[in-house]
Formats: structure tokens, sequence, C-alpha cells
């Protein structure tokens, strides 16, 4: 049907009609307003559109986060007998990359079976590929089974200790692919930060309106409004400034990425960029990282509670963290719940009994599982014969000789034992001050914090098995455990290992531990300079074996001893062992020269392995993602003292512990066999090691100033406190009495004489000897019979030792500010008989050796 349209005729001499527009100029200039705003509108969205999204297609060309290197522990070894959970073991080659039963890993797979599991390592394991299966029963390894036959042991893939961190960022995260990522997870983020996510196409403008007007009704900004997606397109590429300009780009930014990628894909990006805290000075990045920091769990393992406290600390980690504002944190994470059961993501009953568990969060203690201030050195010792980026972009694996059980003791030893430290120190500082007539207050001196380090090994292969260097890393990135500090007298021992050491240099005289040294004042003149060193509280000990000079710490006979041997034996014998600071003076026996806590470490596997030193070593290899070798490092071996010289050390080392200086550490519960040293100079040290592990701690005050507590009293208890939890680990615990080698003797000398025991002498102490060197006459020989006269003269002999000291009393602080007795008279050593034999605070368990024995 045609239609007809009948358009009628303009009256002659009728004016045009040109509509509103030409009617109306304020319409005019309305429409004219609309039309340019609308042309800059889109040109200013389409400038952006096409500017970001070149950026977008930047960023994301390649991968979305950069790559690092990875840091690994030392493999873990299972042993036949150890106690052991078959959980335990699948965690840990859960977390090394193995995949349960049969799903594809490149490092390998395992399958649980009854009361055993099955390991195949795959081609890029650490290991050769040899499968094994480990057998348990009543909770305890009863084989293990290889390729070969039967295992006595079977190391497991080393467990991940961190990425190597970005320099700049001061970051950590650990990728994860969103279909790894927990439902319960992905849930609660949705409830509380975007319940549309799944709906929206990058902005919910809804909500984004809701936020608004909270915002202007309560004259502050209450609501973000932002997106999931928003918030990715921020962290990604906006500056946290708080201005339109920056919403309408967020948004638009937001907007493209919705269109380039899957939701899926965008919130695997959030999963792995959002940061989520702090942990000492680096930043969690990541749900992954969180998970392992907050609660030391694959993300696989969190719970409910844990998912949603995760998820409430993407609003303000800072102000909600749960280790400072625990309140907040658990507020925040039972609102998370609240959401999900509006959400129906979780029933109530469900919400209730997640809102009733505790945090349950990891000890926040860095040191015991990040190990920062080894990561440090592990970078440094790599990347000075690595490129760094080449490290990071080819994800190298570097495989350290870091103990994860034995590090998580070392932090928690230091943790415990600088409260100790810090109780003396306040003690020290609190004074009375008088404020008026009768009236006083107690007050603080202000001063330093104590700061710490300590450094465990192995001392046959080197490997540095825990290391803490400071006891806040986010405080302070200064490693003391390489730090430059006087020794004090943890150098004592070279020197009575130089002077042994004439036993085997055809040096003359011969000295042994029973051979007699003076302690008595004195001055000992170094080119035209004079040295007065004076003993703790000036109390002096006549004529002393070396034994016990050494047991009990006594500066001149040291610096006597040194003199007599010759100074500059001692300085080549301490350069040999690694202390390359030492000159050849008097003040060189008392430790005043510097060297770090790892030097020291290096310096006693002179005595621990048999006089070879070892040079510490952190890192064994570096591989490439395929786990090719790219490179391995091997310590440096040095032969230094005679193996007889090491072993006679050894056995006078046992004797600081077990009746000197360092008896604190006994009477802390240590009891296994172990030797050591206490040193003391402005700082606090102790030196010790048993047949398997060696650690050196050391307590100080990083402006140098004194801190006026011995090593017995700072470092010593630190010391015990790792020993006893390093012995407590299956792979410590089979401490041994240290060997002697061929031409080494034990003989029972008589206390009073320092001649052979016979059975008219029953008061004995036993002492190892180079073989040739040990006294030759008995107790009862005419040499003996001044016995009864060197009771009460002192005369000849050794002295009988005194009883553990007290804290607060230790016979060896430095010589700079000893101050007490004088030298006791002849009635005072007569009057002393009777006073030294009856110690008014002997020890409750003394040791098989007396405690008065002169050791």
């Amino acid at each position: 049907m045609t239609v007809k349209l009948k358009i009628p005729k303009r009256k002659k001499g009728a004016r045009a009609s040109k509509g509103l527009v030409s009617r109306d100029p304020v319409i005019r200039v309305a429409v004219a307003t609309f039309i340019i705003l609308s042309v800059c509108v889109c040109g200013f969205f389409s400038f952006y559109y096409i500017k970001y999204g070149r950026i977008i297609d930047q960023r994301f060309k390649g991968p979305v986060f950069s790559s690092s290197a990875k840091i690994y522990a030392i493999p873990r070894a299972v042993k036949v007998g150890e106690k052991v959970d078959l959980h335990e073991i699948a965690t840990q080659l859960r977390r090394a990359g193995y995949a349960e039963n049969d799903s594809p890993s490149p490092m390998g797979t395992y399958r649980p079976l009854k009361n055993a599991i099955e390991i195949n390592p795959g081609p890029q394991s650490y290991h050769s590929p040899e499968p094994a299966t480990i057998q348990i029963e009543d909770g305890q390894v009863s084989s293990i089974t290889g390729k070969s036959g039967d295992l006595a042991a079977y190391e497991l893939e080393p467990r991940m200790i961190t990425a190597l961190f970005d320099a700049e960022q001061r970051s950590k995260r650990r990728l994860v692919k969103y279909d790894d990522i927990p439902k319960i997870l992905v849930d609660a983020v949705l409830a509380i930060e975007d319940r549309r996510f799944f709906q929206h196409g990058g902005v919910n403008f809804i909500r984004l309106a809701e936020a608004a007007w909270v915002d202007v009704t309560h004259q502050k900004h209450e609501q973000g409004g932002s997106t999931i997606t928003m918030q990715l397109s921020r962290a990604f590429f906006l500056s946290p400034e708080k201005t339109v300009k920056r919403k309408i780009v967020e948004m638009l930014i937001a907007m493209e990425l919705e269109q380039k990628f899957s939701k899926q894909q965008i919130f695997e990006f959030y999963a792995n960029r959002v940061d989520l805290g702090q942990r000492g000075s680096f930043t969690i990045s990541g749900f992954a990282e969180a998970s392992q920091a907050y609660f030391n769990k694959d993300l696989k393992d969190i719970s409910l509670p844990e998912a949603a406290l995760i998820a409430g600390l993407i609003q303000a980690p800072s102000y909600l963290s749960p280790y400072r504002h625990p309140e907040r944190a658990t507020e925040r994470r039972n609102l998370v719940l609240d959401s999900m059961v509006e959400t129906h993501a979780i029933t109530r009953a469900q919400a209730d009994k997640a809102k009733a568990s505790p945090l349950k969060l990891a000890p926040p203690n860095v040191e015991a599982s990040d190990a920062p201030y080894f990561v440090d050195l592990v970078r440094d010792a790599v990347i000075s014969r690595l490129n760094e980026r080449e490290l990071n972009e080819q994800s190298y694996r570097i495989y350290t000789t870091l103990d994860p059980d034995l590090q998580r003791a070392a932090a928690q030893a230091v943790d415990l034992g600088m409260k100790l430290v810090d109780d003396q120190v306040t003690k020290r500082r609190t004074k009375k001050v008088k404020v008026g007539k009768n009236k006083f207050e107690t007050k603080v001196e202000p001063g330093p914090q104590a700061q710490v380090a300590l450094v465990a090994l192995n001392p046959h292969t080197g490997e540095v098995l825990a290391l803490v260097g400071g006891r806040n890393y986010g405080f302070s990135q200064l490693d003391h455990a390489v730090a430059r500090r006087p020794t004090g007298s943890i150098f004592k021992p070279f020197v009575y290992a130089a002077a042994i050491n004439t036993a085997v240099d055809g040096a003359n005289p011969v000295f042994t531990p029973a051979s007699m040294v003076k302690d008595e004042p004195g001055s000992f003149a170094y080119g035209d300079q004079i040295y007065e060193p004076r003993n703790y509280k000036e109390e002096y000990h006549g004529d002393v074996t070396a034994r016990y000079a050494l047991a009990l710490s006594l500066n001149n006979a040291t610096v006597k001893l040194a003199e007599e041997v010759g100074y500059d034996k001692v300085a080549d014998l301490a350069k040999a062992a690694g202390i390359i600071s030492v000159k050849a003076t008097p003040a060189m026996a008392l430790g005043s020269y510097d060297a770090t806590p790892l030097d020291m470490a290096a310096a006693y596997t002179v005595f621990a392995n048999a006089g070879v030193r070892i040079s510490p070593v952190m890192v064994n290899s570096v591989r490439n993602a395929a786990g090719d070798v790219v490179m391995d490092f091997k310590p440096e071996k040095r032969q230094v003292l005679d193996p007889r010289v090491a072993a006679v050390m050894t056995n006078m080392m046992e004797g600081v512990l077990n009746f000197g200086t360092a008896y604190e550490v006994r009477t802390r519960g240590f009891e296994a066999p172990a030797a050591g040293k206490t040193g003391t100079s402005h700082d606090g040290w102790f030196a010790g090691y048993t047949s398997n592990l060696l650690c050196i701690v050391w307590v100080g005050f990083d402006d140098y100033s004194d801190i006026h507590l011995s090593g017995a009293q700072t470092a010593a208890p630190i010391w015990a406190e790792f020993m006893k939890k390093a012995v407590a680990l299956p792979q410590y615990s089979d401490v041994k009495s240290f060997s002697q080698p061929a031409g080494v003797v034990d003989v029972q000398l008589d206390k009073t004489t320092n001649l052979l025991a016979t059975p008219s002498c029953p008061e004995t102490y036993t002492a190892a000897f180079i073989a040739g060197t040990e006294p030759n006459q008995t107790c009862d020989q005419p040499a003996g019979v001044k016995g009864f006269f060197s009771r009460m003269f002192g005369l000849g002999g050794e002295k009988a030792l005194p009883p553990p000291a007290p804290p607060g009393a230790t016979p060896e602080a430095t010589a700079a500010d000893q101050e007490g007795k004088k030298k006791k008279g002849f009635f005072g050593k007569i009057a002393g008989i009777f006073k030294d034999d009856k110690p008014s605070n002997p020890p409750a368990n003394p040791p098989a050796q007396s405690g008065n024995a002169p050791q």
C-alpha cells in the first residue's frame, strides 16, 4: 500500500521555520556545548583507550610477572630408624614441586600407600631419577627400598626457601595458577571485594554510585567501589593518588582488561599481584606467599578461617596485620565470613564454627622461615659469579646449604636468649635518682639495643646450616654475622694450640696441658710499648697448668704463655686459620684484633675437624630450569694443625664447659659431649662444637660501646638453647664423644701434683697428651711429697678449680675495666683452703669431674 504525505506549502512571505534551535539562542548554546563536550569526552576516551591499549599489550606481551631465581634448602635425608610422619614427607615433597599420584610434574611424583610412600623423581629433580619406597611402622622408618636394593637413607627433594627477591622492590611472591587457588579463597575474596565480578564488564556502576553517595552524605571517603579489575588496573598501571582523573583512567583500563582477558585470567593476575602485608623488610605479594608467611602452608592446604583472613587483609594489610593487631584482623575475618554467608558460599553453621577458631598464625619470626640474612649472603655469592639478570630471567635454581629445621632452632634460641640479654642490660641501666628530700625515682638510662649473630656449620664439610645476622631484619639489614668485632677470649685457644704444637714442630721447651704457667701481675714489652693486662677482679692464681689457665680464661697466664711460645708463632697459626687481622703483639693473646663470627666459625674448624681448616660454603650448586648444573661451589680445605694437637685442644676445651667459665652451658641442660670457649671484649662471644655441629654466637652493641656483660652471660645461654634444640632433631641427634687419632693418650693425673696418679693419690682427673709428652713421674714419688704443703701454700701443682661461677662473676671479662680484689697474701691462701673446699653454691648435678677439680 502506498502512503502519500502531503506537505503544506509555505505561505508566500511567511518566515521559514528553523526549529527550536533557531528560535531559542540558549538552547543553541546548550546544544553546541553538548556537542563540544561529547567530542572532547570521546576524544579523551579514544586517546586513553588507544594509549592504555598499547600499554596493556606491551605489559602483558611477555610474562606478566618477572621470573626469578629460586633458592632451595639442603636436601633432608630420611634414615632407617628415624621417627617420621608420612604426611610430613608428603607435605615436603609437595612443597618441592612434586605432584601426587600420576599427575604430571617435571619435579616428580609421589604415591601415598598404606604405611608407606612411593617417591618418583622427575627429569628436573635435584637427584638422579632413582625412585624409592619408604616404609613406616609404629611412627619410624622401618625400611627404604630403592632401585638397587635396600638403602640406609634417602634424600628428599630440597624444599624452596624463597624466590630471589627483587633488589629494588624488595617483594616476594609465589606464582599460582587460577586452577590451583582453592574455591573457598575465591569465594571469600569475591564476597568481600567484588560480588558481581563474574557479571560486570570491569566496572560495577551501581556499586560505584552507592559508594559515591555514601562518601558525599558522610563527608568522607568510606567506600571505594572498585572492582577487582579496577584494583588490578591501579596496581599495574597507576599511582595510588586519589583524583577524579585517575579514577576515570582506572575504569577505562579495567574495561580494556575485560576485553582482552578472561575472568579467570584477571583473577589469576590479581591473586599473584595483590599486596598482603610486610614480612621483615619484604612485601608479601600474592595469595600463595601470604599463605606461607601467615600460616606456613601451601595455598592448597588453607582452611576456611585462613582463607577469610587472607581475603580480609586486602583492604588494609598494615592496619589489619594479624601479628600487630589481632583484634582488628579477627573482626575483619569474621566480617568476611558473614559476607560469605550472604553470598551463599558457606552456611551460617560453617561461619560460626570458623569464627570460633583462633587465628593460628605461624610464628612471626622471619629468621625462622625466610632466613633473610642468609639469603642476602647467598645472593651476593651467586651474583659475584653469575649475571643477576640472567639468573632471574632463566629461572635458575640455587641449591644452598641451609637446613630449615636448624634455622628455626637458631631463630628461636636467639629470640629467647636476647630477651634474657635485654633484661640484664635493663637491670644495669636502672638507677635510683634522688628527686627531692628523701625522695627517689627509678629511671632506666637510655642506650642502644643489643644485637646478635649466630653461625652454625658442619665442621667437616663447611656447609653453613643456619645463620642469624641480627634480631630484626625488618629494622636493620646489617648482617652481624659478617661484621668485624674484637674476638675477645675465644681467640685464646690459638695461643694454647701454638704452645701444644711445640710437641710436633721440634721447639724447645715442649708445652703440654700440664705445663706450669705463671698467673701473676706483670708487664709485657713489645717494641717500645708496654702492655699490662689484668685478670678479672684482679684475682691471680700463681703457678697454674695450661689446662687450668684456659678453663678459667686467665688473662695474664695466657699472655705469659704467648710470650714464651713466641707471639709470631701464635700470629702465624691464627692467620693460617683465617683470622687475618692479628698482629704479633701481647694484646693479640686476649683477642684484641677483629674478625667476623663467620671467620671465627671457619677458624674453629681447625679444632673440630682434625686440624683441617675448611672454608664456609652457603651454596652447593646452581642449576637451570631443566635441572642441569650451571655451577658448583666447593669449600677450600687446608691442613693447619697436626691432628694430635687438635685433639688435645678439644680435650682442653671440653674442660671449659665441664668445669670452667662455660659451665653455664651445663646448668642450662645441654649434656652432650662438647668443647668450646667463652669470650668477652666489649662484646660477648661463645664458640663451641660437638662431633657434628659447630656454632658461634656473638652479642654486642652496634656503636661498639661496652655491653658490660660476659660471654658466659650473653652468648653462652643462646648457644646452649640452640644446641639443645639441634640435638633433638633426628639429623643431629647422633652426637658422639670426640675421637682421638693415633698418637694421643689419655692419662690419669693427681689433682695436687699434676703427676701420674697411683692408688695412693685417689683424687684424679683425666687429660689428653700427645704421646711421649705426658708426665712420667708418679704422684707418690719424691716429686709428689710436697702435696700437703701445696694445698696449704699454693706451691707447685695445679690449683683446685672453684665451683662454677654465678652469673655476673665469670673470670674472663675484658682486662680494660676489671676491678676488685688484689692478689691473696700468705694468710689468705691458708684461709682459702677451707673456704674454697666448701663452695656455698655447688652445682645441683656436678659433672663427673668435680667443679673443684684442678683441670
